[in-house]
C-alpha cells in the first residue's frame, strides 16, 4: 500500500532526567492516509500525548523516521519544523487557545498574518471558514462574549484557515457539555466529508466513535489498529 500522508517508521521517544532514560514510545510504525478520520486512544501514560506532539511537529523523535506529506520532519531544526507545522497542520486544543483581546475573525485570521497574506484576503478567508462552522454572526465577538462551544468553533475555523493537510485535535470536547460536544463532533464530521484528514486524540469512547479508524496505544506501543464498525454520525 502507498505511504500515508503521515508515515511513522519505528518512532521511539525517550526523555532524560540526568543520566536516567525514560522511554515513552517504543517503536511506533503507523500510516495515516489522505482523508482518513483517525482517533488515537490510550490510558494516561500510554504515550498518546507524546505521539500527538510528534505528529504535530511540536516535538521530534529520539529515533525513527517521520514523513509528513513528503517532508522528512524527523531531524528538522525548530525553525523548519515551525514552517512545516504552519503549512501542513491545523490544531484544535481542549483549551481553545484563543487570544482574549482579539475578535473571532481576528483569531481565525491569525495564521494568515504569519503566512504574509494581505488584510483583504485574510478577512475574506476568515469569514469563509467561520461560515463553515456556522459562526458568521459572532465574527466580531471576543472569546469572553461567546460560549465554550462557540469558542471551540472559532478554534476549528482557525485550524482550517490555512488549508492544512491534517486537522489535529487534542481532546477537543474535554471542556464542553454533552450536547455541545456532539455539535462539535458534527462539525468535524462535516470537515472530514469535505475531504480533510483528521486525527483526534481522546480518552472518551463516545468521541472516538465518530472516527472511522481507532488506534489504541498502551505502554508506548500500538496495541490495536482497527476500522471502526460503529461510527456515530451526529445529525
Amino acid at each position: 500500500m502507498a505511504q500515508g500522508i503521515i508515515h511513522l517508521d519505528s518512532i521511539r521517544k525517550s526523555y532524560f532526567m540526568g543520566k536516567m532514560e525514560l522511554p515513552v514510545l517504543l517503536g511506533i510504525s503507523l500510516d495515516i492516509y489522505k482523508n482518513e478520520y483517525v482517533a488515537l486512544m490510550g490510558p494516561s501514560g500510554s504515550g498518546k500525548s507524546t505521539l500527538m506532539n510528534i505528529i504535530g511537529c511540536l516535538d521530534t523523535p529520539t529515533n525513527g523516521t517521520y514523513i509528513l506529506n513528503t517532508h522528512d520532519v524527523s531531524k528538522m531544526t525548530d525553525n523548519s519544523l515551525a514552517a512545516v507545522r504552519n503549512q501542513e497542520i491545523g490544531f484544535v486544543f481542549q483549551q481553545f487557545n484563543l487570544l482574549p483581546r482579539l475578535t473571532a475573525i481576528e483569531n481565525v485570521a491569525l495564521p494568515l498574518v504569519y503566512a504574509g497574506v494581505s488584510k483583504k484576503a485574510r478577512t475574506e478567508k476568515a469569514m469563509h471558514v467561520l461560515d463553515m462552522v456556522n459562526l458568521t454572526d459572532r465574527s466580531h465577538h471576543k472569546p469572553n462574549e461567546m460560549s465554550g462551544g462557540q469558542c471551540q468553533r472559532v478554534a476549528i475555523a482557525r485550524a482550517l484557515v490555512n488549508d492544512p493537510s491534517i486537522i489535529l485535535a487534542d481532546e477537543p470536547t474535554g471542556n464542553l457539555d454533552t450536547k455541545t460536544s456532539y455539535e462539535i463532533m458534527g462539525i468535524f464530521d462535516k470537515i472530514y466529508k469535505s475531504g480533510n484528514t483528521i486525527v483526534i486524540v481522546t480518552h472518551e469512547e463516545d468521541i472516538a466513535n465518530h472516527a472511522r479508524r481507532v488506534v489504541r496505544l498502551r505502554d508506548g506501543n500500538v496495541e490495536t489498529d482497527k476500522q471502526n464498525e460503529h461510527v456515530t454520525v451526529y445529525q
